[in-house]
């Protein structure tokens, strides 16, 4: 059985219609006004952030999006005989697992848009039914158990990654006899190191992404064509060990 490690970024998505709000020239770097929405002390201290950050949750192409050629590719080989994938995503979009990924085969390194988590009593729910009554007129829907504070169930900025899903992603990144980064800049810490760990701990390291990494060095393969058609036909051609 061999193990196919999969870190998949913003690019693995950009097909499906979800545009890279983190990059370089993401929303979130050209616009600070719009990093704020998503920026965990501004969100928490200004009710007017708040209402703000609920509208543009309401309009997220998210909602829209379904899984492409990329996200059904990686699907599929988890079906193959032979093969043991796991994949770690820095995305929040859900389309890994609505692509046929079961759950419990993806870590959601940022958390996820899909559900709604009380910053107060911890109680989780879904986005759909926080979307429905900010659409019925709550502007700021208070958490249904204690009142508290919600948000979305990713991590903003200002906030720490989940230790535990940290801890996850390295065990797999040491195990991992393929490791596959795909669509990322693999300059965001501490996910990007994981590319580096599985290639010191012997794992066949390849880069799929239109531009330079800081690891590319230690990739013994590299490919620079559209994710759509490069990652597909990549993992058609993997064997199993």
């Amino acid at each position: 059985m061999t193990l196919v490690a999969i870190l998949s970024g913003a690019g693995i998505s950009t097909d499906s219609g979800i545009p890279d709000y983190r990059g370089p020239n993401g929303l979130w770097r050209r616009d600070p006004e719009a990093e704020k929405l998503v920026t965990y002390d501004y969100y928490m201290s200004d009710a007017d952030i708040r209402r703000r950050s609920w509208q543009m949750r309401r309009t997220s192409p998210t909602w829209r999006a379904e899984p492409n050629a990329a996200h059904r590719a990686v699907a599929e080989l988890d079906r193959r005989p032979g093969f043991a994938v796991r994949v770690i995503t820095q995305n929040v979009d859900g389309l890994h697992q609505l692509a046929g990924m079961p759950d419990r085969k993806v870590l959601e390194l940022h958390g996820t848009s899909r559900t709604v988590v009380c910053t107060q009593c911890h109680d989780r729910s879904s986005m759909e039914e926080a979307l429905k009554r900010v659409e019925a007129g709550e502007e700021d829907p208070p958490c249904r158990v204690c009142g508290g504070i919600l948000k979305s169930a990713t991590v903003m900025f200002g906030q720490r990654l989940d230790p535990e899903v940290l801890g996850q992603a390295l065990a797999i990144a040491k195990a991992s006899e393929v490791f596959i980064a795909v669509g990322t800049s693999l300059q965001v810490q501490p996910a990007a190191s994981l590319a580096g760990i599985a290639a010191e701990h012997g794992a066949r390291l390849i880069v799929v992404n239109a531009e330079p990494t800081p690891y590319d060095e230690l990739a013994q393969e590299i490919l620079r064509e559209p994710i759509g058609t490069a990652l597909p036909t990549l993992l058609q051609g993997l064997e199993a060990g």
